[in-house]
C-alpha cells in the first residue's frame, strides 16, 4: 500500500517553515522601528529560526518510520500552537494557529503510516 498522507504532512511542515522564516525576518526588520526592543526582537527572531530548523527536520525525516521523529514533530507542532495562543493574538496568529492545527490533525491521521509497524 502506498503512503498517501505522508506528502501532505511533509508539505504542511514545509509551509510552516516558510511562514516562520517570513515571521522571523519580520521580527528582525522591526528592530529599526523600535530600537529599545532590539534585544527582545533579536531573541524572538533567533528562536523562530530555531523553530524553522526543527520544522524542516520534521518535514525531511517524516516518512522514514522513526518513532522519535514522529513524536518530535508532534511536540514541535504542539509547542507552536501553545506559543501562538499565549502571544499577542491577531489575524496573523490566527492563520498560523490554524495552519498548525491542520498540520497536527494530518500528522495524527497519518500516524499509522509514519510510525514503525
Amino acid at each position: 500500500m502506498k503512503n498517501t498522507s505522508i506528502p501532505l504532512v511533509r508539505f504542511l511542515f514545509f509551509i510552516t517553515a516558510i511562514v516562520l522564516t517570513a515571521l522571523s525576518a519580520g521580527s528582525f526588520m522591526r528592530i529599526n522601528g523600535n530600537p529599545d526592543m532590539k534585544i527582545a526582537y533579536s531573541i524572538y527572531a533567533i528562536l523562530m529560526f530555531g523553530d524553522v530548523i526543527a520544522t524542516l527536520v520534521c518535514g525531511l525525516y517524516l516518512g522514514r518510520q522513526m518513532k522519535v521523529i514522529y513524536w518530535f514533530a508532534v511536540f514541535v507542532i504542539l509547542l507552536n500552537i501553545v506559543l501562538t495562543i499565549f502571544d499577542q493574538f491577531g489575524l496573523i496568529d490566527l492563520l498560523f494557529l490554524l495552519l498548525n492545527v491542520v498540520t497536527l490533525a494530518a500528522l495524527i491521521a497519518a500516524r499509522k503510516e509514519l510510525l514503525p509497524q
